[in-house]
């Protein structure tokens, strides 16, 4: 999850505090036959190799396109500070708000099948939440219209998040930190980037279905997708090998914050561990594959002002647990996300053919870091380009 950022002193390590910004937050799976192409383009590596020498740049970044059955790697820097070792497609990471992609697939599943409809209530489903929230619909919960409160910026999460990074939370009543306060405007009048909102997607699934979010991404997700590297874990801890995150302040050794808080605290909206192959095999079978039906993309792709957290490349636009960015190159659709220690972008085309995604190792935002930001979507954007016609990276460098 990403969408309220602190900057929290938590502990002592290694002589100085470890700061961390505060967000809610196997081999190369796909088709038969796909196969690696290394490291890819050699001016493509280059763009990665700019944010990773940047003083406040990540220490590691890594990139998979896919056209078809044809997969290309690219990566800079390291998968840990102190050794050698290289981003791997295999590698674990936390995809932080990137995972509101998977809430949003297993709704629409659902809705697919007719266990949910897109003007279901929370009133309806889930009667048991305040009488306030009651006409917000799913619709407007997956669109980021629903007026509800974030409760990853309620003082009383902030407060056990810093007095415990890994404090084990009850998923299904993280709602319960705003449960006390009305809808912040009217459903459906505007757009708000909200953490709350997936929270809600995932209980209203798991009222319809009678089975546990964890299981239903298994069912929806991850075995018809063939993605052996993705869970949704309660604790803090990532299955090995994995990428390190890093908090990195310029002119000051990087604070590896992988393990630093535990994934209960953001469940749907921000918890999946994944990695960057499995990361690109969903996001070509959400953006335009057969993960949904027809007639539910279509609702899908109905877009509204509003930016995803961070902003992806190009125009941003929001539908329904994805986004639609508008490039120089061309359109795709996807989701970013940003948490302490990473930073993920995950986009497909419209058929579903290609697709594309960029992993880093440091949380960017901007509210934290403009610059970096800005560095990074030009980044987005040529290997946006690369993806759709292999035209590569724009000449004239970052912002």
């Amino acid at each position: 999850m990403s969408l309220r950022h602190r900057r929290l002193p938590l502990t002592r390590h290694g002589g100085r505090a470890v700061v961390a910004l505060l967000t809610a937050s196997l081999a190369l799976t796909g088709p038969a036959g796909a196969t690696p192409r290394g490291d890819g383009d050699g001016a493509l590596k280059a763009r990665l190799r700019e944010l990773v020498e940047r003083p406040d740049g990540p220490p590691g970044a890594i990139a998979v396109l896919r056209d078809g059955d044809r997969v290309r790697v690219v990566r800079a820097g390291v998968a840990e500070l102190g050794t050698q070792r290289q981003p791997l497609a295999t590698d674990h990471m936390r995809l932080a708000s990137a995972a509101k992609a998977f809430s949003g697939a297993v709704a629409l599943r659902l809705v697919d099948c007719g266990m949910l409809s897109l003007d279901d209530t929370l009133g309806k489903r889930l009667p048991s939440l305040p009488d306030a929230w009651h006409a917000v619909t799913l619709r407007q919960l997956l669109q980021h219209t629903s007026g509800l409160p974030d409760y990853s910026a309620a003082p009383d999460f902030v407060d056990v998040i810093r007095a415990d990074p890994h404090h084990v939370f009850d998923s299904r009543h993280l709602l319960d930190f705003v449960a006390d306060e009305g809808l912040e405007f009217a459903p459906g009048s505007r757009y708000q980037y909200s953490n709350s909102d997936n929270i809600a997607v995932a209980l209203m699934a798991e009222a319809v279905t009678g089975q546990r979010y964890e299981d239903l991404l298994a069912s929806k997700v991850y075995r018809p997708l063939g993605l052996r590297g993705t869970s949704l874990p309660e604790g803090y801890r990532l299955p090995e090998p994995y990428l390190h995150g890093y908090a990195v302040e310029p002119g000051a050794p990087a604070e590896d914050v992988t393990t630093l808080f535990g994934a209960s605290g953001s469940w749907a909206s921000g918890g999946v561990v994944s990695t960057p192959a499995d990361f690109n095999t969903f996001m070509a079978a959400y953006a335009g594959g057969k993960l949904i039906g027809d007639a539910t993309r279509r609702q899908q792709r109905t877009f509204i002002d509003g930016a995803s957290e961070p902003a992806g490349p190009g125009a941003n636009k929001a539908g329904l647990a994805i986004f639609k960015y508008t490039t120089r190159c061309g359109v795709v659709y996807g989701h970013t996300g940003n948490t302490a220690g990473y930073t993920q972008l995950g986009v497909g085309t419209p058929d579903g053919r290609r697709s594309l995604t960029v992993s880093v190792t440091s949380q960017v935002n901007q509210t934290n870091t403009p610059d970096l930001l800005a560095h990074l979507r030009a980044v987005e954007e040529d290997f946006v380009c690369a993806l759709l016609n292999d035209r590569g990276p724009h000449t004239q460098g970052h912002p």
